[in-house]
């Protein structure tokens, strides 16, 4: 599905992912774990190609459709979240005669159907909610989500947290980006641990090794001030 070998990237001279290599299958929720400024986000738009990568590679199916969510997204504030979907639909050239009900289906899936209000009024709840709605246009095969509780209260977390669920009972492959553990454990099968662009290790949910994710991060990354 989507493999990485020995990414690296430096900025300035200054080494913000290094040596990177992990593979996501086909099916799976994968975490990327780490603090922030782990390198993660950068890692992600290497794999996007919006970021130029110094060496490594990016490995994935041929004409493989990547959907994206990234951590703060930014609609125009005039138009509503079916105008949204409708304006990234007609640039992904989804056919008109498919577009309604498509969007339609969307904003259902995320709890933003028959709403009229502006973008300008949503939360930022409401906000990454319509942002997983435009990672979804055009079922892509694979959906990268950076931080998407970022930022969001307890009953908004727990909503992104309910839609990636559903996501993955469909089969959908999901990669997140995220520093939020409990949210991880919650919905991811296995994952990466990086901390300064160099992973640390490996986190898998079928481990039977008597540790949750928070013990296992923290003897990786270690504690509070290191």
């Amino acid at each position: 599905m989507l493999e990485c070998k020995n990414l690296t990237k430096s900025y300035q001279e200054k080494c913000v992912v290094k040596n990177l290599s992990f593979k996501v299958n086909r099916g799976e929720v994968f975490a990327f774990l780490g603090s922030n400024g782990a390198g993660k986000t950068t890692t992600i738009k290497m794999i996007l190609g919006l970021v130029k990568k110094d060496s490594g590679e990016v490995i994935c199916d041929e004409g493989m459709k990547i959907g994206y969510s990234p951590e703060t997204p930014y609609f125009p504030p005039f138009l509503t979240g079916y105008e949204v979907l409708e304006y990234y639909a007609s640039l992904q050239k989804i056919p008109k005669t498919k577009r309604r009900e498509e969007i339609e289906g969307l904003l259902e899936i995320v709890g933003l159907e028959n709403n009229k209000t502006k973008v300008k009024h949503y939360s930022k709840g409401m906000l990454q909610r319509l942002a997983l709605a435009q990672a979804l246009l055009g079922n892509p095969e694979l959906l990268i989500l950076d931080e998407p509780t970022a930022g969001l209260d307890a009953m908004g977390r727990v909503e992104i947290m309910q839609l990636i669920h559903n996501l993955q009972k469909t089969g959908k492959t999901i990669l997140i980006n995220s520093h939020i553990l409990n949210d991880i454990e919650r919905v991811c099968d296995r994952g990466i641990i990086i901390k300064k662009g160099v992973q640390l290790g490996t986190w898998n949910k079928a481990d039977n090794t008597g540790k949750n994710l928070e013990e296992t991060f923290l003897e990786l990354v270690g504690g509070i001030g290191e």
